[in-house]
């Protein structure tokens, strides 16, 4: 059945716009073109993005700004081995997955580290892989406060998860 639900929504979209006389093509590729325009818009913030994160993570900075943070980590509760995956989540969505996806690979998924880092990765979100994308689309170029709101609710899912992973 679930093979048929593309194909069946497509004809049942096609159905309804044809008994109200829609043109369909005309619709189909002026959403091809917006789509297309969408991309050339997003498409530079995409790059940069996910080539800083590549660069941090290949020149060893990673690694030097954990070593830096592990004493704060530990005096508010967090595991200094989930350090990469909280620097990481902000900005790159799959980065902070092959992290997290080595820390249960090294930790175990049962593991306190390894409930940690999956519920981080399941309560966060990559901020500024979002704000690029977003605010991008509609050409908004000053963000404001949406940055700062975001790190903040970002900390806030951090410290909760590894609260709560350590509650339960």
């Amino acid at each position: 059945m679930t093979d048929l639900l593309i194909p069946l929504l497509l004809l049942g979209v096609s159905v309804y716009a044809l008994s109200k006389k829609q043109d369909v093509y005309s619709a189909l590729l002026q959403g091809g073109r917006d789509g297309l325009k969408l991309i050339f818009t997003i498409a530079p913030a995409l790059v940069v993005l996910l080539t800083a994160v590549h660069m941090l993570r290949a020149s060893g900075a990673l690694e030097m700004l954990c070593q830096w943070l592990r004493p704060f980590a530990a005096s508010v509760g967090i595991p200094a081995e989930i350090l990469p995956l909280l620097l990481l989540r902000p900005f790159s969505g799959s980065a902070a997955l092959a992290v997290g996806a080595d820390i249960m690979s090294v930790y175990g998924v049962e593991s306190l580290i390894g409930r940690t880092a999956a519920i981080v990765l399941g309560s966060t979100e990559t901020t500024f892989y979002t704000i690029s994308v977003y605010f991008g689309a509609v050409n908004i170029k000053k963000t404001r406060y949406a940055i700062p709101a975001a790190l903040i609710a970002d900390l806030t899912g951090f410290l909760v998860g590894c609260l709560t992973a350590r509650l339960l």
